[in-house]
Order: structure tokens, then sequence, then C-alpha cells
């Protein structure tokens, strides 16, 4: 499968439904958007932790796949929540950390439209057997 159709499929996927828009794939980093809307909220007003979460899955999968030109499944996520994100674009980090031929560790970061440090994870993902 080729990357613009696997583009294509996240875009209807769950990471679409989000609301997600890729702006920077790259091997160096992966940037993804978001504009923050009442629906991705919790109760006390603030960015729900599974929409962070899953952003920078996405981010570092993305990462995963345009370094090894095959995508990845997460097999591990450490989350660190350090600021409350609300309404507003808020933009997701992924970069490389570490790779073998087998798995690949990638670290990402949150930061809203103050450019104020939201929140930080590490994932590693394992790749399949070609």
């Amino acid at each position: 499968m080729e990357w613009s159709e696997i583009m294509l499929k996240e875009q209807m996927s769950f990471s679409g439904n989000l609301g997600m828009k890729f702006n920077r794939i790259e091997k160096e980093c992966v940037e993804i958007e978001l504009e923050i809307k009442d629906t991705h909220l919790n109760y006390v007003g603030i960015v729900h932790g599974g929409v962070l979460s899953s952003l920078m899955d996405q981010a570092m999968g993305t990462l995963v796949g345009a370094i090894k030109g095959r995508l990845g499944v997460t097999t591990h996520l450490s989350v660190n929540f350090l600021h409350a994100a609300k309404v507003g674009a808020i933009k997701t980090y992924a970069y490389p950390v570490h790779e073998t031929y087998r798995t690949m560790t990638c670290r990402a970061e949150i930061r809203d439209s103050n450019d104020e440090l939201c929140c930080v994870a590490t994932g590693t993902f394992r790749l399949p057997r070609e």
C-alpha cells in the first residue's frame, strides 16, 4: 500500500473523526494540528486526556511510517499531562528517539496556541515482519 493511500485511510478513520490535520510529515518530525471544539472537552472544560493521548500516538505512529516506510503498532505509550489544554488550536510534534529493525521509540509533545507545553509522551512501536 502506498503512503498516500495510508494517509487517506487515516483521514477516514478515528484520526479523521477527531479532526486532525497533518501539517508536516518528515523523517525528523511529524506535526499534527487540531482545532479544539466542545466535543473534545471533558466535563471540567479542558481537552480530554484521551484526545491528547490519541494525537501523540497518531503523530508518533505516522513518524514510524515516514521513517520505516511501513506502519507499526503501539506496544507502549506513556503520557504525562503538564498543563490543561482548552479551546483553540493545539499542535502535536513527534520526534524519533531510537530504532532497531523491528521496533522504534519516539517522543511527542503537545503545545497550545500560546506555545505552552501541555503534555509529553514516549511510545514504542513494533513493526510487522516484511
